[in-house]
């Protein structure tokens, strides 16, 4: 959610900030801007809707300076408008602020500010900020902010410029991620990597409450007391090219294609035939999973399913009850911890607040954390007790496609572990998924080359306004995966159904050409599984079927039909979820949709 690029140093300011916020468009947005000292003056360029619009009006009057800060904005508080677009200033303009997260509190600073004379411009929350700020200025900016952050309740990341102390940025985190770069002769701020790699691949980690000053003399990092703090250069490994699109027209079908070698890359060292599973640093003991009475897996969206899936494997393989949880309610409903419950938390960016908040909630309990995460460094890596990474490289498009398959390869990983450390498997049957999980890369190559009847079927279906996603069992798991990837890019209306539930009041909403996806996977439940499709084709249902190879039968009783490539039923999500991710792609191709930035979404939802 929104993006944070800030520069020191002696270049122009305006091109290195635009670029930033260009890296950083995947996190969605509806506005942006920039705050540049020119000539000790503060100067302001900022307008709604995409990043185009800024370039334009700073093309029509540049900013010329080296020190500024830039934001692309994604509304909570107020309206997308110029207005409401980052970043905020004091009343004299000295003072200039971008901030991503929630000030929970904002309605009593702004009261209590309002009472001693300050007067606010913007619906925002943030606009507090600069008039906080300006408030505790007494000469010293990083001293001012300090001050400033002991007011506020909520999220933030925060960088600050003033014409007071004109070579200088202040930038401090809580709950929302930020980085700092060291360049040669340059600092950067940033929400994540892509936005600074082009200039360097060194950067600092800023834990919670950790402050950064920047001038022309170099840089210091403070804790809120304001004690200088030494930290390890965290030096970013992964090219450049790989936020790139590479020549596909969009990023999602680039990530989609990624995925047989993001498959291989998560299970190498960690699956190798005739050797134990390994875990990297991770050290779960057979008598500390014994003393494990209570299993959570908690995550949001794509990665709650996954962890659905995760518990299918976990439950089967390992013998071991697990409960699955949207994290947004996890800690509402006062759930039942101790020093026995292990929680698995997923999220692929590592910074999800919710998701970030259950784990919280779980340590104040004594409960283990095992954090399965996409990015190294990220506040759930940190504050986990066990990490385990999935290395899919960068994700850039909004909708989640190759780090949901390597969170499910993680997820066998997993249960396979376990299953070992119980003996609910013999070693043969361990070998044998082993030697299936890395046939997976493979497979799903085959499965990326028949893309014609899901353009087919995209180009004469993409116009209905509902559709529906049956499966039972794990292929009910898939088919939330699937609506969900239906619904972020095309805005088309899905729904996900365990086929069993059909009689019991959603076979009301069939007629005649309604659109069904029907996943037909598992072998225990294909008869059945047909049977459900039928009664939806009898009603009049337009039916899109997936299945094994060798399953053809099938095709009597369904319009189209695509086949998977046969492999072990529980390792059949990994499969059977790339054509879901194609037909969203190509119906909302079809559709002219911003396939990689979907309205309304962000890539990382780092506020409640």
């Amino acid at each position: 959610m929104c993006g944070i690029v800030g520069y020191v140093g002696k270049k122009e300011a305006s091109p290195v900030l635009i670029h930033g916020l260009s890296k950083l468009e995947y996190r969605g947005y509806d506005s942006a801007g920039v705050a540049i000292i020119e000539d000790n003056l503060l100067k302001v360029t900022k307008c709604k809707g995409r990043l185009a619009n800024l370039e334009a009006k700073l093309n029509e009057n540049p900013i010329h300076g080296a020190v500024g800060i830039g934001h692309t904005r994604w509304a909570t508080h107020g309206e997308p408008s110029d207005l409401n677009s980052h970043p905020h200033s004091n009343e004299d303009e000295t003072i200039s602020v971008v901030h991503n997260g929630i000030i929970e509190n904002y309605l009593q600073l702004r009261e209590w500010l309002s009472a001693k004379g300050y007067k606010f411009m913007s619906e925002t929350d943030t606009e507090v900020i600069p008039h906080l700020v300006d408030y505790y200025y007494k000469g010293n900016l990083e001293e001012a902010v300090m001050k400033a952050i002991t007011k506020m309740e909520g999220s933030y990341a925060i960088g600050v410029v003033s014409t007071h102390e004109p070579g200088k940025l202040v930038a401090v985190r809580k709950d929302s991620p930020l980085i700092v770069g060291l360049g040669k002769d340059e600092f950067f701020i940033a929400s994540d990597i892509p936005a600074i790699l082009n200039y360097t691949r060194d950067i600092y980690l800023l834990n919670d409450k950790e402050f950064v000053v920047i001038n022309e003399d170099g840089i210091k990092l403070l804790t809120e007391d304001g004690d200088e703090i030494k930290k390890d250069v965290f030096h970013v490994t992964w090219n450049a090219d790989a936020a790139e699109k590479g020549g596909y027209e969009h990023f999602m079908i680039k990530e989609i294609h990624e995925q047989p070698k993001a498959i291989k890359d998560t299970m190498t060292s960690r699956i190798v035939l005739g050797k134990p599973i390994a875990l990297d640093k991770i050290t779960i003991t057979k008598e500390q999973l014994a003393n494990i009475d209570r299993v959570y897996i908690v995550a949001c969206g794509t990665a709650y399913h996954a962890g659905i899936v995760g518990k299918y494997a976990i439950e089967k393989l390992a013998r071991i009850p697990v409960e699955v949880d949207i994290a947004s309610e996890f800690r509402y409903r006062n759930p039942i911890m101790n020093e026995k419950t292990l929680m698995i938390v997923v999220s692929q960016s590592g910074e999800t607040a919710d998701t970030l908040a259950a784990l919280r909630e779980a340590k104040k309990y004594g409960a283990r954390v095992l954090a399965i995460t996409n990015v190294v460094g990220s506040s759930v890596s940190r504050e986990a007790d066990d990490v385990l990474y999935t290395w899919a490289g960068p994700e850039i498009a909004v909708a989640s496609t190759k780090a949901y398959t390597t969170q499910l390869i993680a997820m066998y990983i997993l249960a396979l572990y376990f299953a070992d450390c119980k003996g609910t498997l013999s070693t043969d049957e361990i070998e044998s998924i082993k030697a299936e999980m890395l046939k997976l890369p493979e497979k799903c190559e085959e499965v990326l080359k028949h893309k014609e009847v899901l353009q087919k079927f995209a180009s004469k279906n993409f116009m209905h306004k509902d559709m529906f996603f049956l499966g039972r069992g794990l292929d009910y798991a898939v088919a939330m995966e699937g609506s969900l990837k239906l619904k972020e890019i095309s805005y088309i209306h899905s729904e996900a159904y365990a086929a069993g539930e059909l009689k019991h009041g959603t076979i009301a909403l069939i007629e005649k050409g309604t659109v069904v996806i029907a996943l037909a996977t598992q072998e225990e439940l294909f008869e059945k599984m047909l049977s459900n499709v039928k009664e939806v084709k009898t009603r009049g249902a337009n039916v899109l079927a997936f299945a094994f190879e060798g399953n053809e039968t099938v095709e009597k009783t369904v319009d189209s039909a695509l086949y998977i490539p046969k492999t072990a039923e529980i390792l059949a999500p990994v499969l059977s979820v790339v054509p879901l991710q194609l037909l969203a792609y190509y119906i909302a191709v079809q559709k002219g949709c911003d396939v990689d930035k979907p309205r309304n979404l962000a890539k990382s939802v780092t506020v409640e």
